[in-house]
């Protein structure tokens, strides 16, 4: 198994284990999101065809919900400033 294999499948489990966006896994695999998105949605696949499948259930469960995480952020932005 060559290095990027090896990344694919730790990301892929990390994912599965924390249900962790691409965004914070590019954090801690220390790697480009970019390079998240195409590790999981491309080179996984042709790795391990079942785990895809589970990890596409959460990325696309991120995706459904991710308006109601940025409407939280903005939130917390304009109390932030209204504190200050």
């Amino acid at each position: 198994m060559d290095k990027i294999e090896k990344r694919v499948l730790e990301e892929a489990e990390y994912m599965l284990k924390t249900k962790q966006t691409i965004r914070e896994l590019s954090k801690i695999f220390k790697v480009s999101k970019s390079t998240v998105h195409k590790d999981l949605h491309e080179r996984l696949i042709k790795i391990d065809k079942d785990l895809s499948e589970k990890v596409d259930k959460i990325l696309k469960y991120h995706i459904d919900i991710r308006h109601i995480r940025g409407g939280e952020s903005t939130k917390r932005k304009y109390l932030k400033m209204s504190n200050c």
